[in-house]
């Protein structure tokens, strides 16, 4: 298996271009679609452009800003920003998947895999056309995991302060990077206050008086979402191939890919937050898809390692 942690500006640069032709060709078929919570997100972006006044958003979804805020500024058509946006963090994070793959000692066939798995996948194709936080939530994950892999703390904190901005609880990858002793406690706790203070500051001072929410927990909500064959079913396709690989992979990861162990902990940190929406809210694929920063690199692993296997017939 080839083990190079590096690759060539020229095949870099053609692996990011494919990967960003391929994510378009997987997202075009539902590009700029609102439906649901997306339609919340859209209104948060019109209301940063002074489209629409303050009273007809919902929350909480305008709390998590960041990402309606940068297609607020892209030039142009709000909804084709912001799904232009989108597009640009699945091709970003299918990038940093492939690196992270590399890093980790996968190797270059690795990487390629590990970028195939983020952009064709159900979940790419079905929610990241729309206007949703959740592709720039995942290339923060993504930048946070290839931080990890390059040894670089610092980086690290500065991918889980924006993720933080894009969606709360990826204050989550502040703390592990705290509790596992990755930064030192000072500047970890600076870290941890800094994107805290962004939530108050988005909660009560820059989109203040919205009406108040609760997410409670209730068994009444699970077996309801028990009894959602559309919940059910995209779950299942969410996890895909992915969570099965990623299986099989975290048995190989000791010996093929230690650098990958840490991830472990991580992603069992990261599935807290989809349980507790699964409690109280209704809950689908992106919970699942929230994960593949921390599932790909296993995923990509395994299935390196098999292809490695496979023999090689001689052409008749």
């Amino acid at each position: 298996m080839i083990t190079s942690a590096t690759l060539p500006r020229k095949q870099l640069f053609a692996l990011t271009g494919a990967f960003a032709v391929l994510a378009l060709l997987v997202m075009i078929w539902r590009w700029g679609g609102t439906v649901e919570d997306s339609l919340a997100y859209f209104n948060t972006a019109r209301y940063l452009r002074g489209e629409i006044p303050v009273t007809e958003l919902t929350a909480p979804f305008p709390y998590r800003l960041l990402a309606p805020a940068l297609a607020a500024a892209i030039p142009g058509d709000t909804r084709q920003s912001f799904a232009l946006l989108n597009w640009l963090c699945i091709s970003a994070a299918a990038v940093m998947m492939a690196l992270a793959a590399l890093r980790a000692g996968i190797g270059r066939k690795g990487a390629v895999i590990a970028g195939l798995l983020l952009i064709l996948s159900v979940p790419t194709y079905w929610y990241a056309p729309y206007l949703l936080t959740d592709p720039a939530s995942i290339c923060a994950r993504a930048a946070f995991v290839l931080a990890l892999l390059c040894g670089q703390p610092w980086l690290a904190a500065v991918a889980g302060l924006l993720g933080s901005a894009v969606r709360e609880e990826n204050i989550l990858l502040l703390v592990w990077l705290l509790a596992m002793r990755r930064i030192a406690i000072v500047p970890g706790l600076a870290a941890l206050a800094a994107a805290a203070g962004w939530m108050v500051a988005v909660r009560w001072w820059l989109i203040p008086n919205l009406p108040s929410y609760v997410w409670a927990p209730s068994i009444y909500t699970v077996l309801k979402a028990l009894q959602d064959a559309r919940s059910l079913a995209s779950l299942v396709t969410g996890a895909g191939l992915v969570l099965p690989l990623a299986l099989l992979g975290m048995r190989k990861s000791a010996t093929l890919a230690p650098a990958l162990q840490p991830l472990k902990s991580l992603l069992l940190l990261m599935a807290l937050p989809p349980l507790y929406a699964a409690l109280c809210v209704r809950v689908d694929g992106r919970a699942i898809w929230g994960l593949y920063p921390m599932l790909v690199p296993f995923a990509a692993l395994w299935l390196a390692a098999w292809l490695e296997r496979r023999p090689v017939q001689a052409p008749a």
